[in-house]
């Protein structure tokens, strides 16, 4: 293999959204930077997603300003291969300077000199700014109180394809957010005995007097919120795309035959024990349901939109029996549980990144993806700037932030001083003055 060694003003990690998004940024600013991406741009819509994903946006909403979805209708929601496919095409688009199959493997900042020495596989890159553009979606998280079951397999939602790898059995699915309750729904439709673990979670409907959530955070101002609520921290939002897009309702998850219970605890011999707040999170769940229901009508009233009338959103089905008698243990075994499906979020590895830039819980300190190591950027992390950070657009405008950040910091960097001016204006003159003396000139 090669062993090349390049030297590039701005190197950006990661070919994802976010990748992307950094790249024409920079491309349109002037500078000149390389993109670099281990496996293929957008890999992890293609290849950590359970096959029937789709995006939990619409079309119009989940997209980069400068391309819409090609073929698709705006209101669909577009498919992982249609997602990752459209970052291709952009990448395309942009011309991006992106080059795949290169892993990053440590970053240290240069010693009595600018920039960064990042080892790859393909080599030393030096760099003088350097953008992580990984996201956060990393290292897929099991609890420890997972343990080792026998008979029973546990695997993460990133390892979930489709119900056919599943063993015969029930199944166990922990976590309620986009993603555990779409795999939890799915499997429930292909004929699984399904129990699912719901805690702590917002609960917005799918659409709501003929526009969809993400129209209406927009224009409630909710996409722009800067922090997120005290408390919120571990609150998870349950909403899907899937069938055409459709409001989560856990109520009619249980009148389907699913065995809601609540958050889990504790695993013990074989034996799950689940928290009492089943009904308590079911219930907070419908407060935001009916809160932005609230402020959706409000607003209508406020502007005099002529948008129709939605009563029936408002009627909820009756607490199923799971609900109002919670299932406080389990008996895997004894239920005919074989699989475990932990949908518990992900982690982030930050160890190739040897500089100053995070916090003691290992998180990135930074403002608005400008860390406090100087030259060093976060692009696509979750409130980055905002709640609308964590979506594709967000993403997008997050980027922009940085790319003004390292032209403004390239600037400085290029400005000489007053005698420095002076020495370079007299060179000129000399320049000038040296061919005519040399032809005999006085």
């Amino acid at each position: 293999m090669t062993v090349e060694k390049i030297q590039i003003d701005t190197l950006v990690v990661g070919a994802g959204q976010a990748g992307v998004a950094m790249s024409e940024h920079l491309g349109k600013l002037g500078v000149p930077h390389l993109v670099v991406e281990r496996k293929r741009i957008a890999e992890a819509w293609r290849t950590a997603r359970w096959d029937s994903l789709v995006a939990n946006g619409p079309a119009w909403h989940d997209r980069f300003p400068g391309m819409e979805f090609p073929g698709l209708d705006p209101d669909a929601f577009a498919s992982k291969e249609q997602v990752a496919e459209y970052f291709e095409a952009y990448a395309r688009k942009i011309n991006a300077p992106i080059r795949t199959g290169v892993e990053v493997q440590n970053v240290q900042r240069n010693a009595a000199r600018p920039g960064f020495t990042v080892q790859t596989s393909i080599g030393v890159i030096e760099a003088r700014h350097l953008v992580v553009a990984t996201g956060p979606f990393q290292c897929p998280v099991i609890p420890p109180i997972a343990g080792e079951i026998t008979g029973v397999t546990q695997i993460h939602s990133a390892q979930y394809r489709n119900p056919g790898q599943l063993a015969d059995g029930a199944v166990l699915v922990v976590g309620a957010g986009s993603s555990g309750v779409q795999i939890a729904d799915e499997l429930q439709r292909a004929g699984k005995q399904v129990y699912l673990s719901v805690g702590a979670h917002d609960r917005p409907p799918r659409s709501y007097r003929n526009r969809d959530f993400c129209w209406w955070l927009g224009v409630l101002g909710d996409w722009d919120a800067e922090a997120m609520q005290p408390g919120k921290e571990h609150v998870t939002i349950a909403v899907s795309g899937a069938r055409g897009g459709e409001t989560i309702d856990f109520r009619r998850l249980a009148q389907q035959g699913m065995t809601l219970v609540g958050l889990t605890r504790a695993i013990d011999g074989g034996v799950v024990s689940f928290a009492e707040n089943l009904a308590e999170n079911i219930a907070r769940g419908d407060e935001n349901y009916l809160a932005l229901l609230d402020a959706a009508d409000a607003y209508i009233a406020r502007n005099g939109l002529d948008l129709p009338l939605e009563p029936e959103a408002r009627q909820m089905l009756p607490d199923p029996v799971c609900v109002t008698q919670p299932i406080l243990e389990l008996d895997l075994h004894a239920a005919g549980v074989s699989t475990i499906i932990w949908a518990t979020g992900y982690s982030v590895d930050y160890s190739w990144l040897q500089v100053d830039a995070f916090k003691d819980n290992g998180k990135p300190q930074h403002q608005r993806g400008v860390s406090s190591e100087p030259g060093v950027y976060f692009v696509g992390l979750p409130w980055q700037s905002r709640r609308g950070s964590a979506f594709i657009w967000g993403v997008w405008h997050d980027a922009k932030h940085i790319a003004d950040h390292i032209v403004k910091q390239r600037s400085y960097l290029a400005y000489r001083d007053a005698g420095q001016r002076q020495a370079d204006a007299e060179q000129s003159i000399i320049s000038l003055i040296q061919p005519a003396s040399l032809m005999g000139v006085r």
